[in-house]
C-alpha cells in the first residue's frame, strides 16, 4: 500500500488533481476563521461555552456544527456550509417526481441537468438569506451597540457570499481536482472536529483501575478502539455489499458476424439510500423536542402529568425516542430508495439496449421483479442504518461518555467519512491503474459500490 502512495506522486495528472483538492480544502478550513464585522466575539465564547448541550437547542446548534465544520464561537463568513446547497439539491430532487416540467428536464441529459443546477442555485441563495437572517436573530444580542442592522446586512450578505464561494469551491474540485468536491467539503468539516473530540476524550482518561465515576477507565477505552474498528468495517461493508442480478445481452446478426450475447450483472448496492435517510431522521428528531421545549413555555399545558411523559420520552437517552427513531430512520430509507430507484425506467433502458434478465420477460415483468429485488435488499440497509445511528446513544447512555465525542462511532458523520473516503480512494486506484501503476490493493482492484 505504501507502494501505491508513492506511485500517486510520481503521475503528474493525479499529483497536481490531489495537490490542487488539498490547496481548496485549506482555503475552505482559513474560510472559517474570518468573522462577521459588529459581533463582539468574546462574548459569543463564553456564551457558547456557558450553554447547555444536553438540552434540545444544544444538541440541534451541534448537529448544525457538524455538517457545517464550523463553531458558533465564531460568527464566520462560512457559518452556514454547503449544507443550503445541499437542502436546494434535495428539494429539487423531490420535487422533480412531482412536477411535470422538472421531470421532463431531469430526461433532456446533459442540457436538463445544467438547467436543474442553475435553478438549484438560485434556490440556494434564497435558502441561504432564511437561514443567515435566522442566524443573525440567533446572534443579535452579541453585536455591538448601535450597529444592529449595519451588521445583520453585512452578516446575511456574507454568510450567502460564503455559502455560494463554498459551491464554487465544490464544482472546481468537480472538474480540476479529484473526487466529489461537495463531499470533499463536507467530510472536511467533519473530520475537523475530530482533534477537539480527541482532546476532549484523553482529558477524561484514567488508566487506572477502578478509576473514579465520571472519566474513561482502560476497559472503556479498549472497548471504544473495538467498537470504532467494528463500526468502520461494517460501514465499509454495507456500503460496498451489492446484489448482483445476471444481465444477459441478445445476440444480433450483423452481416456475416454475430455480437453481443455477453453475461454481465447489474449490481443493486444494500445501502441504496446512503447517509440522507439518517440526515432526514436526524432532522425530524432534532426539531420534535425543541418543539416539545417550546411548548413547555405554555403555562397550561407544561404542568400536565401527559406532557411530562412526552416530554421524558422524547429525551435523547429514553428508549422512545432511540426506538422513533429508528422507525423513522426504516421510513425514510425506503421513501428515499423509491424516488432515486426508477425500476420502470430501468427496465426500460434493459430491454432498448437489448439485454435482459434470464427467465423474465422485457418490460414489466423485469420492472416488477428489480422492484421486489430492491424492496427486500432494502430492508437489510434499513436495518444497517438504524443501528449505525443508534450506536452514539447507546455508547453514551453505558459508558458515560459525551454524546459529542460518541458521535464520531457511528451516525451521520462516521457514514459521510466513510462513503467519501472511499469513493476517493476508488477514484485515485483507478488513475493509478490507468497509468500502469497497481492499487491500493495488492490482491486486486478494490471493488466501488458499482462493480
Amino acid at each position: 500500500m505504501l507502494a501505491a502512495v508513492f506511485n500517486i506522486f510520481k503521475v503528474s495528472d493525479l499529483r497536481n488533481k490531489i495537490l490542487f483538492t488539498v490547496a481548496l480544502l485549506m482555503i475552505y478550513r482559513i474560510g472559517f476563521h474570518i468573522p462577521n464585522s459588529g459581533f463582539d466575539l468574546q462574548k459569543i465564547a463564553e456564551a457558547v461555552g456557558a450553554r447547555d448541550t444536553d438540552s434540545p437547542f444544544g444538541r440541534a446548534a451541534e448537529m448544525m456544527q457538524m455538517f457545517t465544520g464550523g463553531t458558533l464561537n465564531n460568527s464566520s463568513l462560512f457559518g452556514l456550509g454547503i449544507m443550503p446547497y445541499i437542502t436546494a439539491s434535495i428539494i429539487l430532487m423531490l420535487l422533480g417526481e412531482i412536477v411535470p416540467a422538472l421531470k421532463k428536464l431531469r430526461q433532456e441529459g446533459q442540457s436538463g441537468h445544467k438547467k436543474i443546477q442553475e435553478y438549484t442555485r438560485y434556490l440556494a441563495v434564497f435558502i441561504c438569506v432564511i437561514q443567515s437572517l435566522m442566524y443573525m436573530r440567533l446572534l443579535g444580542r452579541f453585536i455591538y451597540p448601535g450597529m444592529y442592522t449595519q451588521a445583520v446586512i453585512m452578516g446575511v450578505i456574507g454568510m450567502t457570499a460564503g455559502t455560494i464561494f463554498l459551491m464554487w469551491l465544490g464544482e472546481q474540485i468537480d472538474e480540476y481536482g479529484i473526487g466529489n468536491g461537495i463531499s470533499l467539503i463536507i467530510m472536511a468539516g467533519i473530520i475537523a472536529r475530530m482533534p477537539w473530540a480527541i482532546r476532549a476524550l484523553w482529558a477524561n482518561i484514567d488508566f487506572r483501575f477502578g478509576a473514579p465515576v465520571g472519566t474513561i477507565g482502560p476497559t472503556k477505552v479498549l472497548f471504544l478502539v473495538l467498537a470504532f474498528v467494528f463500526v468502520v468495517a461494517g460501514a465499509i461493508l454495507i456500503t460496498q455489499g451489492q446484489r448482483r442480478i445476471p444481465i444477459q445481452q441478445a445476440k444480433q446478426m450483423r452481416g456475416r458476424r454475430v455480437y453481443g450475447g455477453q453475461r454481465h450483472y447489474l449490481p443493486l448496492r444494500v445501502n441504496h439510500g446512503g447517509v440522507m435517510p439518517i440526515i432526514f431522521a436526524s432532522a425530524f428528531m432534532t426539531f420534535l423536542p425543541v418543539l416539545v421545549q417550546q411548548l413547555a413555555h405554555i403555562e397550561a399545558i407544561r404542568d400536565s402529568a401527559i406532557f411530562l411523559s412526552i416530554q421524558n420520552a422524547l429525551g435523547p437517552g429514553a428508549y422512545t425516542y432511540n426506538v422513533l427513531y429508528m422507525l423513522l430512520i426504516f421510513l425514510f430509507t425506503y421513501f428515499w430508495v423509491t424516488v432515486q430507484f426508477q425500476p420502470k425506467e430501468m427496465a426500460k433502458s434493459l430491454r432498448d439496449s437489448g439485454s435482459f434478465i434470464p427467465g423474465l420477460r422485457p418490460g414489466r415483468r423485469t420492472a416488477e421483479y428489480l422492484e421486489t429485488v430492491m424492496t427486500r435488499v432494502t430492508y437489510f440497509g434499513g436495518a444497517f442504518l438504524a443501528i449505525i445511528a443508534v450506536v452514539p446513544s447507546v455508547i453514551t447512555i453505558l459508558l458515560g461518555v459525551d454524546w459529542r465525542i460518541a458521535t464520531f462511532l457511528g451516525g451521520t458523520g462516521l457514514l459521510i467519512v466513510v462513503s467519501v473516503s472511499l469513493d476517493l480512494v476508488q477514484r485515485t486506484e483507478a488513475s493509478l491503474l490507468m497509468h500502469s501503476y497497481e492499487g491500493f490493493s495488492e490482491t486486486g482492484r478494490i471493488k466501488g459500490a458499482y462493480g
